[in-house]
């Protein structure tokens, strides 16, 4: 239950005054539906004006503030602009120019009145010019016009003057709160309290230190979230499952186990014997074996008497897993099963019947194994495909699917830097691959000008002639899908031309079943093209599939170009991925593909990522979770993540958790952060 103190943050934005059904628009555009959004919602820049008592060209591209007086009107006619002649006190002229609506410029600049106005001074020809001044007041109230204003981001139907005032309400609104930061480290950072702070964001540019402390705020509440759900998994007495060995003696595998899979299936088999339920992410680049460290695990689970669940994001990734794990358990007495969407009926009934009896003893699915309707008899592990596409709530969710938890393993294959591994999956221990299977093969990686299309689609047909499958993934146009989409559409029509039938075209927009089509038709290789926006699915594997073509390369991040390049070198074959680039790059863009082309190693370049992007998006796709940061930037997350993760187990650990006075103050925090699941955990139990 939310603290009542923390109620006026958390009443929708309709309560801010002059807020209705066509101002609320644009703001849930921005994603500001309470009025606690609105006061995170930082600006991005500012404004500084400067009060002049006469026009002067050294002044020309400052924004001024300086009295005039309109004198004339003059109007091309049509669509042409409006143009408003007049002099300041001194008599010096200036034009203010409008591009639209004379009759508004008319109203706010009547002839012979005088008036303050605001904007930036140009030159147009020998003429000072000032177009669209954003303020225009009586002189007698020119005092009301600030010198310095923050530029917030915004969106279509909605002003910064409006958004300024709207953020004033909002701070008016400020709870006296407890301090929730440990007093040492405020006063070794030298930051202000949490009101302060935030009025200082608002309204000071060089206000570092209250944005650094807001940052932190975030950071700790994301820190305490995760320290709290791990205390009360180890809590929980968990289910030891020490295996025998048998099953997994039996396995053919395909090449002897790594140092880095030997190590994390060590690393797993300890856990797994504790009565602690385990906590574990298994980070390995695309290839580097994570399936096989999971097979063993879930062998290990059924060896000691309990079943196995293996979780993936999508259908296909999940009838993937399945047909893989059907392959390596051949002709050992291990039962497996698939549940998803698609399961209905008998079927599905008798697969739920088995999963309560414990005759499954494996059982692959998406989402659906979360549903209340499927049961087990004794779940004592689940491993989690694809972490970033699951929060930490839904990991709680599968936890209580069994008498006892079960341990956990969560698995990803997008390399993300140490730092937001603790601001994302802090609540576990990690285990890292990074060795890859003998017998893998590097990527070869090209870059090319998006003039050399020709050449590339040529070659593209060489490849196919020789057999070979190829991907070509086309550019994100914009955050849109519907654009992307048309992209894709456009890309496959030209193709087809060329290639006919042999091309095929998934996005996002598809229905699953239908897209589930194409990819099965390109898997046994009725299509030897497969065009696709970036939702081309983690982790599908294809191992004719040696071509890998992304058009407009310099638009994505790197961590999204490595999981796109992912899709090849799956077989014993050299593989290819061209990089189409446009012909002006920035700086982080070159920067970017040249690392491409220089390495394969996924850690690598997940760091890098982190340090090229600055405040972009975390992951470089939009796959990050719930650990959504809306305050601290990448480089804030750095330096402060770990000093939270510290301060976080401290507070848990030798303070009381959320007991005595920093400890409601801490309860508060994270319910101002929306990180409450946690405080609902530890209340459950």
């Amino acid at each position: 239950m939310r603290p009542d103190i923390l109620n006026p943050l958390f009443a929708e934005v309709e309560v801010l005054k002059g807020i209705g059904p066509g101002l609320a628009k644009p703001l849930k555009r921005l994603g500001l539906e309470k009025v606690a959004d609105i006061l995170f919602h930082l600006p991005v820049s500012w404004i500084e004006r400067r009060r002049v008592a006469e026009l002067d060209e050294a002044d020309v591209g400052c924004i001024i503030v300086v009295e005039v007086t309109p004198v004339d009107y003059r109007h091309s006619g049509g669509r042409g602009p409006f143009r408003v002649h007049a002099k300041d006190n001194a008599g010096n002229y200036i034009t203010l120019t409008y591009f639209n609506n004379p009759g508004w410029a008319k109203k706010q600049l009547p002839l012979g009145e005088p008036k303050i106005i605001s904007g930036k001074l140009d030159r147009y020809g020998q003429e000072l010019q000032m177009v669209h001044p954003d303020y225009v007041l009586p002189p007698a109230e020119a005092g009301t016009l600030p010198l310095r204003e923050p530029v917030y981001p915004l969106s279509e139907g909605l002003t910064n003057n409006r958004m300024g005032q709207l953020v004033a309400q909002a701070l008016d609104r400020l709870p006296n709160l407890g301090e929730w930061i440990e007093p040492s480290l405020m006063a070794k950072r030298g930051w202000p309290d949490w009101q302060k702070a935030l009025n200082l964001a608002h309204r000071d540019p060089e206000a570092d230190a209250a944005r650094y402390r807001l940052a932190y705020d975030e950071i700790f509440a994301n820190q305490l979230a995760l320290s709290l759900v791990r205390a009360s998994s180890r809590k929980r007495k968990g289910m030891p499952l020490k295996g025998d060995g048998r099953l997994r003696a039996l396995l053919n595998l395909p090449y002897a186990p790594t140092g880095a899979q030997r190590r994390a299936m060590g690393e797993i088999e300890g856990d797994m014997q504790q009565d602690m339920p385990m906590l574990r992410l298994l980070q390995g680049d695309v290839g580097s074996g994570k399936t096989l460290v999971a097979l063993e695990a879930l062998l290990i689970a059924v060896e000691a008497g309990a079943q196995g669940a293996m979780l993936a994001p999508t259908e296909i990734l999940a009838r993937q897993h399945f047909e893989t794990l059907i392959r390596q358990l051949s002709g050992l007495p291990v039962n497996i099963a698939i549940l998803t969407g698609r399961e209905k009926g008998r079927a599905r009934d008798a697969t739920l019947m088995a999963l309560a009896d414990g005759s499954i003893h494996i059982l692959v699915g998406t989402h659906a194994i979360f549903q209340e309707a499927v049961g087990y008899k004794n779940l004592g592990l689940a491993v989690v495909d694809e972490q970033h596409r699951f929060g930490v709530a839904q990991r709680m969710m599968l936890a209580q699917k069994a008498t006892h938890p079960p341990h956990l393993l969560v698995m990803t294959a997008t390399p993300i830097p140490r730092t937001l591994t603790l601001t994302q999956y802090g609540e576990m221990d990690v285990s890292r691959l990074d060795e890859m299977p003998p017998g893998r093969q590097p990527i070869e990686t090209r870059v090319l000008s998006v003039d050399r299309l020709v050449e590339v689609v040529d070659a593209l047909g060489r490849h196919m002639e020789g057999g070979g499958q190829a991907y070509w993934v086309c550019p994100l146009v914009e955050e849109s899908e519907a654009s992307d989409q048309a992209a894709a559409e456009e890309r496959a029509r030209t193709l087809r031309q060329r290639f006919g039938d042999r091309v095929g075209l998934v996005h996002g927009r598809m229905k699953g079943p239908e897209k589930d089509a194409v990819m099965a038709a390109f898997q046994r290789g009725d299509l030897s093209v497969l065009v696709a926006t970036t939702v081309i699915e983690v982790g599908v594997d294809v191992p004719n599939a040696t071509l890998m073509i992304i058009e407009g390369a310099d638009r994505f991040g790197l961590a999204q170009l490595h999981q796109l390049r992912g899709r090849v070198g799956r077989g014993d074959q050299k593989s290819i991925c061209l990089l189409l680039r446009g012909n002006t790059l920035s700086e982080t863009a070159r920067a970017r593909l040249a690392l491409m082309r220089e390495t394969n190693d996924g850690f690598r370049i997940a760091e890098e990522d982190l340090r090229l992007r600055g405040a972009g998006e975390i992951l470089g796709t939009r796959q990050s979770g719930e650990a959504q940061f809306r305050v601290a930037t990448p480089e804030l997350l750095q330096e402060l993540a770990p000093i939270a993760a510290g301060d976080a187990r401290l507070l848990i650990d030798r303070n009381g958790g959320l007991k005595g006075e920093r400890g409601q103050a801490a309860r508060n925090l994270l319910y101002l952060f929306e990180r409450d699941a946690a405080v609902d955990l530890i209340r459950s139990g």
